[in-house]
């Protein structure tokens, strides 16, 4: 008899890797449901609308999909609220997923421990944004209660799976759990049709990343000036005004872009620029199957997605000078576009689908654990 799968994701309303990585699982586990808080389509990728999403009340608050910082109060109880009957339920968690309950068995697939119980500051930033100041403000109440949730979240799990190396010695740090690391897919084409962005110049430096403190968009900007060249900026985030208005000529932000223009970024770039602390480097490995390569932090996720010196050029601090000095050796060095490409390559849809299928199996043939959730 077939598996019975569900999906659950924290939240759809927004385009990044983590719904990039839910669309594939979708995929791979045709018409199974995917249950969320929020889901929006207006800021989500389209291919959602096709699918059988399950929102929970959440989403009927007319401010909570483009502010959902605002609800962190509510995303604990309504995930422990949430019961799912499956055989296997397979969350895509980056906090709130994994709190799900099941009569089934329950996969968690990592891509980092709450970043606003374990890393609160690099999270919100020092810029104050209503939503952020909100979120800080129920953190220092809620912090505690929130910690001991999360934990036994984590303990109900009869599986954990990790993007990266780095996420894996997290979850061990954070819940005492051994994850296997199970890297996302790319699911960028560069064989389908580029939209040309008006206005913008070929030969300009890329970064593609929401726009919130974490991503050291400003450290990118500073980096850029000093080198000389000019960037493009492709996401969207509460960081948008505040980084614009700081910004000189040799910045465009196009905000959140489709498929096509997206290729077209890669397509037409120097190459990418990847500051932030990431739990997986998924735009490089983006770049790279444009034969682009890339100027990365020495850290996170990057460590198993950047070659230094043969697919891009690491940096050791998410500062201007260093970003620059970077970009220098990138202009310098000459990269084989078709090694970029291979690299990129290993990371396949189709070694992520089996593996996790092989996975989804092992466990749909395992007995249930008990489940113990605060």
């Amino acid at each position: 008899m077939p598996t019975d799968v569900a999906i659950v994701h924290d939240y759809l309303n927004q385009r990044g890797g983590a719904e990039r990585v839910v669309l594939i699982m979708a995929k791979g586990f045709e018409g199974a449901p995917v249950y969320t808080a929020l889901y929006d389509p207006e800021t989500t990728f389209p291919e959602y609308a096709g699918l059988p999403i399950k929102v929970s009340w959440l989403n009927r608050i007319p401010w909570a999909r483009r502010r959902h910082r605002m609800l962190l109060p509510f995303l604990a109880p309504t995930y422990s609220a949430l019961h799912i009957e499956a055989d296997v339920v397979l969350c895509s968690s980056s906090g709130w997923a994994h709190g799900v309950r099941t009569g089934g068995r329950k996969i968690v697939y990592c891509y980092a421990p709450a970043r606003w119980l374990y890393q609160t500051e690099r999270y919100l930033g020092g810029h104050g944004s209503v939503s952020s100041l909100v979120a800080r403000g129920a953190l220092g109440v809620l912090s505690p209660a929130l910690r001991s949730w999360d934990r036994a979240a984590a303990a109900s799990a009869d599986r954990y799976l990790a993007v990266s190396t780095v996420t894996a010695q997290a979850v061990t740090a954070v819940y005492g759990v051994e994850a296997e690391v199970l890297m996302p897919p790319i699911d960028l084409d560069p064989s389908l049709p580029t939209t040309e962005v008006t206005g913008v110049a070929p030969g300009f430096w890329l970064c593609v990343s929401r726009l919130l403190p974490y991503k050291n968009v400003d450290a990118v900007l500073d980096g850029v000036q000093r080198q000389g060249g000019r960037v493009v900026i492709v996401g969207s985030g509460p960081e948008r005004a505040r980084l614009q208005e700081r910004a000189g000529r040799f910045a465009t932000f196009l905000g959140a872009v489709d498929d096509e223009q997206l290729r077209w970024c890669y397509a037409n770039c120097r190459g990418l620029i990847a500051a932030a602390h990431e739990d997986f480097g998924l735009t490089p490995l983006e770049a790279a199957l444009f034969g682009k390569p890339t100027a990365a932090l020495r850290a996170g996720g990057y460590l198993d997605t950047v070659v230094d010196s043969s697919t891009g050029c690491m940096f050791d601090a998410a500062t201007g000078d260093q970003i620059a000095a970077a970009l220098h050796r990138l202009e310098r060095a000459s990269f084989d576009s078709g090694a970029l490409v291979r690299h990129a390559q290993r990371f396949s849809t189709e070694r992520f689908l089996t593996r996790l299928r092989e996975i989804v199996a092992e466990e749909s043939s395992a007995p249930v654990a008990a489940r113990r959730l605060a």
